[in-house]
């Protein structure tokens, strides 16, 4: 605990934090106040409801205490050491051994928490007009919610409790001590060696951000290569960049076993047909998310659910049709920013006449890796499931002159559009920033802009952007068939 780590709690879970007389009815009962939860709750007392937030731990949920917000101060060290260790491709002096303080880093990590803690923190909320109860909340009936004795009587509940990190079943895995992404941020010392299981997202971005940092870091895949949901081309792009920053890569792993050693964890599998034996400090598992279900006692409020999660409508209604729910305990979108979306469609629907539809949501998704891998609606295997037929530009960024400068050039802009026309049916990007650059191509897609009136788009040059521009050119000049250039020699004879 530091200076740091006190303004934090005192925020999201104050120690001497007294919760209030129930009112005798709630128009809202949020259950978790991570970023569905606390968006769902700001929404409702701004509207003038009457609002009761319910939460076990801290507010702020995985995003501000142990997920995008300390994840991201750890990655932007790990890409300020890279620019150190390639400064001299620039002509830029830099040492010849790159010292990283990572108690530093991790104090830094810290203090941009604290900073930020304050927007989740239970004296803003209650400031807002939410009552705020911490404790394990549990329905006691169809419109009735129990915390620390309790009883909050509500007109319409959210379930808004999130995800946990997923736990798979490897031999001798329950048996030693592995970090999931709530203990990762309390690591003291950079661990020597280092091994991430599961090359999703989250994995991918702490390997790399360890590698980075001076571990040495094994990664652990049981699908052939990274990021197995995304763009096969941009998923290649992220893991060369993987393995040139020194991550070892062992896919295809199979029959892994996990035990303790003198002095860390001892590791074996076989990966390509070969067998491995790993001594790691540390073990991160970051296979997953399943839902937190945990201790809400569901079934006496009529709430049916399954693995994945609460079952919800489309309207994000349950079944029982006094509550809804918002977020990752519901849906396979799991980003701080669907969440958010999720439970601003929430407070319309269950306040108001509302019928806002979640299948209407439009929502993108970014690793930050270096480089990011961003990606908006269909990929081509999912168009081919559904038997939609796609068209697909590409441009590398070796054709894009900002790129070329900051010799950055390994990534592309692609675009999908339904084959026939130019209306875009997904998009992805591999670079720095993709995950500000997919932003205009999810713009295009929701407000129905077309591909060839982004070639019309003036954007500052030399950008990145630009490579959406020369998408719009590039379908522009499948417009040219030989009958159009035919006409054209005929009028240009004329003229």
């Amino acid at each position: 605990m530091n200076e740091h780590d006190r303004q934090w709690l005192d925020s999201v879970r104050p120690g001497k934090w007294r919760n209030p007389l129930p009112a005798p009815r709630y128009h809202l009962v949020v259950l978790g106040g991570g970023t569905a939860g606390l968006v769902a709750a700001a929404g409702a007392a701004a509207v003038g409801a009457r609002v009761a937030l319910v939460e076990k731990h801290r507010l702020g949920g995985d995003c501000l205490n142990a997920g995008c917000v300390p994840s991201k101060a750890l990655i932007r060290a790990a890409r300020a050491a890279h620019a150190v260790r390639t400064a001299r491709e620039f002509g830029v002096g830099a040492p010849e051994v790159l010292s990283v303080d990572f108690a530093r880093v991790m104090k830094r990590m810290r203090q941009v928490r604290a900073e930020l803690s304050p927007h989740d923190s239970a004296q803003r909320f209650r400031d807002l007009g939410v009552d705020i109860f911490f404790g394990e909340g549990r329905f006691a009936a169809s419109d009735k919610v129990l915390v620390e004795g309790q009883v909050l009587r509500f007109a319409r509940a959210v379930i808004a409790t999130g995800a946990r990190a997923a736990i798979p079943a490897v031999p001798g895995l329950k048996d030693v001590p592995f970090l999931t992404n709530e203990t990762l941020f309390s690591l003291a010392g950079l661990p020597r060696r280092f091994a991430v299981l599961g090359a999703g997202p989250i994995g991918c971005e702490m390997a790399q951000t360890f590698a980075r940092l001076g571990a040495e870091v094994f990664l652990i895949e049981s699908a052939h290569g990274v990021l197995p949901k995304e763009d096969r081309d941009a998923a290649a792009r992220v893991q060369d960049a993987l393995v040139r920053d020194g991550v070892k890569l062992l896919c295809c792993g199979r029959d892994l076993r996990v035990g303790r050693a003198a002095h860390g964890l001892v590791l074996d599998l076989e990966s390509h047909g070969r067998t491995v034996h790993l001594e790691v400090d540390h073990l991160l598992v970051a296979t997953g998310r399943a839902p937190d279900l945990e201790g809400l006692n569901l079934e006496t409020a009529g709430i049916e659910y399954d693995r994945n999660g609460v079952r919800v409508n489309d309207f994000l209604q349950t079944t029982n049709p006094r509550v809804y729910a918002c977020g990752d305990v519901c849906s396979r979108h799991r980003f701080t920013h669907a969440a958010d979306s999720m439970a601003r469609l929430v407070v319309r629907n269950a306040l108001f006449p509302g019928r806002s539809r979640v299948s209407s949501l439009l929502i993108p998704h970014c690793t930050y890796t270096s480089p990011e891998l961003a990606h908006v609606g269909l990929t081509p295997a999912e168009a081919r499931e559904r038997g939609i037929p796609v068209e697909t530009f590409t441009v590398p960024f070796s054709q894009v002159d900002r790129a070329v400068l900051d010799g950055e050039t390994e990534g592309f802009t692609r675009v999908h559009v339904f084959r026939g026309t130019d209306r875009i049916a997904g998009a992805t990007v591999v670079a720095p920033h993709a995950g500000e650059l997919i932003s205009e191509l999810t713009l295009a897609m929701r407000q129905g802009i077309r591909l060839r009136a982004l070639a019309r788009v003036i954007h500052p040059y030399p950008s990145c952007a630009e490579s959406i521009r020369k998408l719009g050119d590039l379908y522009l000049a499948t417009r040219l068939t030989p009958f159009v250039r035919a006409l054209l020699r005929a009028w240009f004879r004329w003229l």
